[in-house]
């Protein structure tokens, strides 16, 4: 049975693109979301082994967008269980 790590961040809309580009670069991450104030998912998206600049370059175009139009929101992001 698979052994996730889960890890959420409250963060503001001007500091979310940044989060998630350092996230990204962790290289451990499987999925990350992005949930409102009231918890509502606004964009999830898995992160797979072999994700390049070119595929991901519209998530954080689109992430970056949304950063301008929220206040605070929270990131949840699921990580390569320990040992993979």
């Amino acid at each position: 049975m698979e052994n996730k790590a889960h890890e959420s961040f409250s963060i503001s809309g001007e500091s979310l693109l940044k989060k998630v580009k350092e996230l990204i670069s962790e290289g451990n991450i499987r999925k990350i979301s992005i949930h409102d104030k009231a918890g509502k998912e606004l964009m999830s998206f898995p992160l797979t082994l072999g994700v390049v600049g070119a595929v991901i370059a519209p998530v954080l175009a689109a992430v970056g967008a949304m950063a301008a139009l929220i206040g605070e929101c929270t990131i949840s992001v699921e990580r390569e269980p320990a040992g993979e």
